[in-house]
């Protein structure tokens, strides 16, 4: 409508000059003006009205273009023009393109002052944040990712970021807005790796003009460093430096593999020194310690080739030797070596100006025709040496089938054991959790337990195994789980502040396809809270299956169940590796908790874990607290629970609920550790 009025206005004006000068034109011919029409007088008059035509078009197309300027204005300041608007359009056009230009003006210092203080937000920020486009061309980064990596952020804008990624870990890097942590390398303006933990999200805010993604990635080199430290603590003996039983197992078990393939035969030696304990008792565990520390170099020293040795605990000591040659000459081969230990190793060691002699004793068991399997093998072995210790004849034995009495009893165990659970004979005792800040209980470790009339108490990890060849493990743990809401559903009618019980799962339990319905059909039957119940998995069952497992887990975290892993650092994962499982909770292997006291090493191990185990929120259990000496150090560590015999045996329910009652008026026989 207004470029319709600014056309008809100056159309009207170019038409009247014309018909203006059109009649004067007329009158001078017909006489009604005087004098007399020359050609001089005509030609101005026509000049007149085409310069009046001129002039009205050109001032038709500058109207046409101030309001087309007008309008643009006004869209980029943000507000459509009145089409219908009346009144002096020239002037109004004006008016409007200098309040859009002034508005235009504002908002360009307004978006340059945004501009400039989200990049004073992102460099504050100890974090790398990185921004790139959609095609993962870097737009922007921050200080601290411009520190990490050693560019300038000029030298990085611009370039794809696939040019900052460790080459082998290019493919697998992602730009994505999965609600997910991964982890990556990046590379340094130096060539140097720097492995990081990183996030991603699509950058599509309304208003925001940058599209792509945002990078938000931390330096995790110390925590590689220290898991790398824990991985090796954890499979090497921290007082001889030699594989420890857990990595001994392993070695072990990939030597049958080999064995198998290649039709070789293994020969295990199990050593024990003998008389230890007075070495102990006359001189000291510090002199003891240095007599285990020469005796594992001196038999590191004498291993032949394809052989490996392991500390197994105590005094004990393992040999593995693979063998390759005819299998009629192993055993005098083994008779040779054996005599060769015995010599070497019993040599006279000067340990604080006193003359130390260690003699050991030793069992052998061979492969296959001893054992096919690492648990055979060492079992038999074990056999040997026991006879071998009670011999006067001879410091070494090779198995024999008469030795396998213990087999004979295993069978017998396995058939009482069944009989025991059908006639509800198994116990559940609790082992109460203290809270190492202030002292109280703050719930406990449920353990089945198995009370023979005719031999008296039978340990976990002597029948646990058996239940699992059985499979009874599956029922026996589902009982342990009714028991122990039954319990929980009576304590907290009586009393505030029971606690939460923690029960230990089997790999088996976890692979029942309804596992997670029964456990909730279990809570509902007892009127328990799910918070009030938390589930203990071992890290080897944690990463037998991981896909399988997380699954499970995470359905059982959305019922409300608290979830632990526990005898952490026995297995081969990674905290790292943990992350992706919904886990709470940590527990260290007593195995650590012992080794406190022993030597630096276990304190390092035991302050790594705790240390890691914090940053990714998780609390920390330590198991098997047997001392107030490590207590004191769990204290200093940080430590958030402990659980062990300095707060008492393993009791039964009525005993535990009665020990809440006096927890809850703070007088318990240990409160006084915690002053």
């Amino acid at each position: 409508m207004r470029a319709l009025s600014y056309l008809s206005r100056y159309l009207v004006t170019a038409i009247v000059s014309i018909i203006a000068v059109a009649a004067s034109v007329a009158a001078i011919q017909l006489g009604s003006l005087p004098g007399a029409p020359d050609s001089l007088t005509l030609t101005l008059l026509v000049g007149i009205a085409v310069t009046a035509s001129l002039a009205a078009v050109f001032a038709f197309r500058h109207a046409t273009m101030l309001n087309t300027l007008a309008e643009a204005s006004q869209r980029l300041a943000g507000y459509e023009a009145d089409s219908n608007a009346s009144g002096d359009t020239t002037t109004d056009d004006l008016t409007r393109l200098t309040a859009s230009l002034q508005q235009i003006n504002a908002r360009l210092q307004s978006a340059t002052v945004s501009s400039d203080h989200l990049d004073r937000v992102l460099d504050t920020l100890n974090d790398s944040i990185i921004l790139t486009d959609n095609e993962g061309i870097v737009a922007h980064i921050n200080q601290s990712a411009a520190k990490m990596l050693g560019f300038e952020p000029v030298q990085m804008i611009g370039s794809p970021i696939q040019e900052f990624i460790a080459e082998q870990q290019r493919k697998s890097f992602k730009l994505t807005d999965e609600n997910r942590t991964y982890e990556s390398t990046f590379v340094t303006r130096n060539g140097n790796e720097t492995p990081v933990s990183y996030s991603c999200s699509r950058i599509d805010t309304e208003g925001f003009t940058a599209k792509g993604f945002i990078i938000a990635a931390r330096d995790i080199s110390e925590r590689k460093m220290t898991e790398r430290r824990i991985r090796y603590l954890a499979k090497i003996d921290a007082l001889t430096k030699i594989p420890n039983r857990m990595q001994f197992q392993h070695l072990l078990q990939r030597m049958i593999a080999r064995a198998q393939k290649n039709h070789h035969q293994i020969a295990l030696l199990y050593l024990d020194v003998d008389h230890f304990k007075d070495i102990n008792d006359t001189y000291g565990h510090a002199a003891g310690d240095t007599c285990l520390e020469s005796f594992a170099i001196r038999l590191s020293r004498i291993l032949p080739e394809n052989a490996i040795n392991g500390r197994l605990a105590g005094d004990e000591f393992a040999v593995a030797i693979e063998w390759s040659g005819p299998h009629d000459a192993l055993n005098a081969y083994l008779q040779s070596f054996s005599k060769h230990l015995l010599t070497d190793l019993g040599r006279v060691l000067i340990v604080q100006g006193h003359e130390i002699y260690m003699s050991p004793s030793i069992g052998i068991a061979c492969y296959p025709q001893h054992g096919d399997n690492v648990i055979d093998l060492i079992r038999n072995a074990d056999a040997a040496l026991y006879h071998t210790k009670r011999s006067t004849d001879s410091k070494f034995e090779f198995f024999d089938a008469q030795m396998n009495a213990a087999a004979v009893e295993r069978l017998m165990l396995k058939s009482k054991l069944r009989r025991s659970y059908e006639q509800d004979e198994l116990l559940v005792h609790y082992q109460p959790k203290v809270d190492v800040k202030t002292g109280a209980i703050v719930g406990a470790e449920a353990l089945v337990r198995w009370e023979m009339s005719e031999r008296g108490l039978v340990l976990p990890s002597e029948f646990i195994p058996l239940a699992e060849e059985t499979n009874l493990i599956v029922p026996i743990g589902e009982w342990v789980l009714n028991q122990v809401c039954a319990d929980l559903s009576d304590w907290q009618h009586r009393i505030a502040g029971a606690g939460r019980v923690s029960v230990n799962l089997s790999l088996k339990q976890l692979a029942q396809p309804n596992f997670t319905s029964r456990i909730q059909h279990i809570l509902k039957r007892h009127h328990v809270s799910p918070e009030a119940l938390e589930l203990e998995i071992t890290e080897t069952v944690l990463m037998r299956d991981p896909d399988h497992t997380i699954k499970i887990l995470k359905q059982l975290d959305a019922l409300g169940l608290r979830l632990s892993i526990d005898d952490f650092g026995t297995g081969y994962s990674s905290l790292s590796a943990l992350q992706q499982f919904p886990i709470k909770t940590l527990k260290i292997d007593k195995s650590f908790i012992r080794d406190i006291l022993v030597n630096k090493d276990g304190t390092t191990i035991v302050s790594a874990i705790i240390d890691l185990a914090h940053s990714m929120n998780m609390d920390v259990v330590a198991e098997g607290v047997e001392s107030e000496l490590q207590l004191s150090y769990l204290k200093v560590l940080n430590c958030d629970v402990v659980q062990g015999l300095l707060f008492g045996e393993p009791m039964i329910a009525k005993r535990y609920f009665d020990l809440l009652v006096t927890n809850s008026r703070g007088n318990t026989s240990y409160q006084k550790l915690f002053a």
